[in-house]
């Protein structure tokens, strides 16, 4: 979506939609409930996700109904390719003109006949860490057009073609400082700067960056041409500070052909492998992000030099695989109220009788329509703890009703509202209504992830409820997170193991690359989606969803709201979070409001029963804080979801916010005033 219609869609909405995933710690946060699941469990990806596989999503796909899509334009995507929305590649695909990508520690972009890549320079100010497109190395290689025609999960190749015959191939990839250009043909490539040398390696000075070039058998260089031979390959790269140039050669001799991500589960750990996989099965170059340098398992070479970044130092490392680990963070499908005394519990009950009154009808669209299913069911839940008996009653008509007309497969042939079809164009379900650019792909993890939730609750307090859910339920949870690529969904749509974290934009048509701004809701999106599995009895699915929780919520602490200050990256940006992560920058910004107290509570909303992660440091939370409340304090838009985060810097603050809950001037529509002293009131 566009930054103005975006802008433009929040801010005719006085309520800020909001969604988030926290998840238990120790220290300051929600009591784990019975329902409560994620850590201590064994899981890994070998074992696939059965209900999420092609031979059984094939015929729920078939039950929906399909209708014809948005035109996206994948102007760039070859046929019989899924179209890969909401990656950090998507800009090369979609619309008239190719956008730049970001595939750390580089910038890439198509360029005229060629392609042209750099890495970025970093500036920081005031609002703003750039580190935006920077074509240094400018590559002419004849093309009159450029599709994609092969990608993984980290990779992404491009074929050039002149007249229809290709001409070559690049192939890109996250975490890789090489790009390899490999011909079809005898070719003869150009580039703005002469490479020198007596022989491969060459090399060239930019700026302040070295960049090399190394290649296979018969490729030549004299001065800014590069002669490749038919089916040989030329790959260039740029030198990390302290690097050695003959470790780097060694390192690109062998072209990347592929990369893979896979995950176990142990006890309270979450070990991510990403495989790259080169030609001839060497090794290769392999940067660790900030996040991942801290839990790089042991044995791994990762002394190989230093790359800037928007998101921090990054290490180089050497190997056919990188591997970290991440503490995994329990899924928790309600507050656990088991110890609250008989006067908290009248307090409750009444505020519950009195929310479940002010009600109104559903939002019909299929984000303030989730977010809504889910509001209720966390009151439900509470109703039911406090012996709200009534309200539960009323509570469970109401959601269970509204959820029926959702995950009736055959909805949307009778209906324009309240409903999913299979898009056929995009191979994607798609709600109706349409909401920020959901037929675009936009922001459908968060959606999903709130049904899913919403679903979950429900069903695991009823499961009667689970097989006639079960089918559209199922097709979310595809949508979003399907482990393979199944020809009807593409590969984990959102979700980016290298960052280990989601992209938000669908065709992400933008200069900076895709985003993501609610952190929060992502996590929120997996914190549901295992919800929903442990409701449904689907191990395999409850594993993925751990794994991508752990991921998720290290990384919206790592780049969003706990980032390392120190890191010289920081220097001059006078912020302690960064509401908006590009590929190619990082903004003190959001996109509806100028509002500091904005700026925090996206990272924060729906402050769920798994929000704990996010009181894991509590000066942190002070210190957040001070900028999004300024001279207002807790009586003004999204003071309540600020109230609730601040309680997590321990008990004395949490005193302090149940004191302050009756004078909430507003109340966000994922919460109620029930659950707000509901959450204060189960922190230990």
């Amino acid at each position: 979506m566009t930054r103005s219609s975006r802008h433009l869609m929040r801010v005719a909405t006085p309520a800020l939609a909001f969604a988030m995933a926290l998840s238990a710690c120790s220290g300051s946060a929600p009591s784990p409930s019975p329902s409560s699941s994620g850590s201590g469990a064994s899981a890994s990806s070998a074992n696939g996700v059965t209900a999420l596989s092609a031979a059984k999503i094939k015929p729920l796909v078939s039950s929906i109904g399909s209708q014809a899509g948005a035109d996206l334009k994948p102007a760039r995507l070859a046929s019989g390719l899924t179209p890969p929305t909401n990656k950090w590649f998507s800009g090369l695909v979609f619309g008239g003109t190719a956008q730049p990508v970001f595939p750390m520690p580089m910038s890439f972009g198509l360029s005229g006949a060629g392609f042209s890549f750099g890495l970025p320079v970093i500036t920081s100010s005031d609002k703003t860490i750039m580190g935006g497109y920077r074509p240094s190395i400018q590559v002419g290689a004849g093309a009159d057009s450029w599709q994609v025609t092969r990608y993984d999960e980290m990779s992404v190749t491009l074929t050039g073609r002149k007249g229809g015959s290709p001409i070559g191939t690049v192939t890109i990839a996250q975490g890789s400082p090489f790009i390899t250009f490999t011909a079809a043909g005898q070719r003869q490539i150009t580039t703005n700067l002469p490479f020198a040398g007596s022989g491969s390696p060459w090399a060239v000075q930019a700026g302040e960056d070295r960049y090399g070039l190394t290649g296979s058998e018969g490729v030549s260089v004299s001065g800014g041409t590069v002669t490749v031979p038919d089916r040989g390959h030329a790959t260039f790269y740029v030198m990390p500070e302290g690097g050695d140039a003959a470790t780097m050669a060694a390192l690109a001799a062998s072209p990347l052909k592929a990369t893979s991500s896979s995950y176990t589960l142990s006890g309270s750990t979450a070990t991510t492998r990403l495989a790259y996989t080169t030609q001839n099965g060497s090794p290769t170059g392999i940067v660790a992000l900030p996040h991942q340098q801290a839990g790089l398992v042991a044995g791994q070479s990762c002394d190989l030099g230093r790359y800037r970044s928007i998101l921090g130092t990054l290490k180089l490392c050497r190997g056919t695989a990188m591997s970290w680990t991440t503490p995994t963070r329990p899924a928790t499908a309600q507050l656990d109220l088991s110890g609250l005394d008989d006067t908290r519990r009248a307090t409750l009950r009444k505020q519950v009788d009195a929310d479940v009154q002010a009600f109104k009808p559903y939002p019909a669209d299929t984000y303030f329509g989730s977010k809504a299913l889910y509001r209720d069911a966390q009151l439900y839940t509470i109703a039911k703890q406090i012996g709200a008996t009534s309200s539960a009653t009323a509570l469970r008509t109401r959601i269970v009703a509204q959820l029926n007309q959702w995950a009736n497969p055959a909805g949307c042939g009778g209906r324009t509202s309240l409903c999913f079809y299979y898009d056929r164009t995009n191979r994607g379900i798609v709600g109706l209504t349409h909401s920020f650019g959901s037929e675009q792909f936009n922001d459908h993890h968060f959606h999903y992830g709130y049904f899913l939730y919403a679903a979950g609750v429900m069903a695991a307090d009823d499961p009667s409820l689970v097989e006639k859910l079960r089918p559209v339920m199922t097709l979310l949870a595809a949508d979003i997170a399907s482990p393979s690529d199944t020809g009807a969904f593409p590969q984990r749509r959102n979700f980016d193991p290298y960052v280990s974290h989601s992209w938000a934009s669908g065709t992400s048509p933008f200069a900076d690359g895709n985003n993501q701004e609610s952190a929060s809701e992502a996590v929120n999106a997996w914190v549901g989606l295992g919800v929903w599995a442990r409701a449904a009895g689907d191990s395999q699915l409850a594993g993925e969803a751990t794994w991508m929780q752990a991921l998720e919520s290290a990384s919206s602490l790592a780049y969003w709201t706990n980032f390392d200050t120190k890191d010289p990256v920081y220097k001059g940006f006078n912020h302690s979070i960064t509401p908006l992560v590009w590929g190619g920058k990082r903004d003190y910004a959001t996109w509806f409001s100028p509002e500091p107290a904005a700026a925090l509570a996206i990272l924060l909303i729906p402050m769920n029963p798994s929000s704990g992660y996010l009181g894991s440091d509590p000066a942190r939370v002070r210190v957040n804080l001070g900028e999004a409340l300024g001279s207002r304090g807790y009586r003004q838009t999204y003071g309540d979801l600020l109230l609730l985060y601040s309680a997590l810097q321990g008990s004395a603050q949490r005193d302090a916010a149940i004191g302050q809950v009756p004078s909430l001037t507003s109340i966000d529509d994922s919460l109620t005033r029930s659950y707000i002293l509901a959450y204060l009131y189960s922190l230990t």
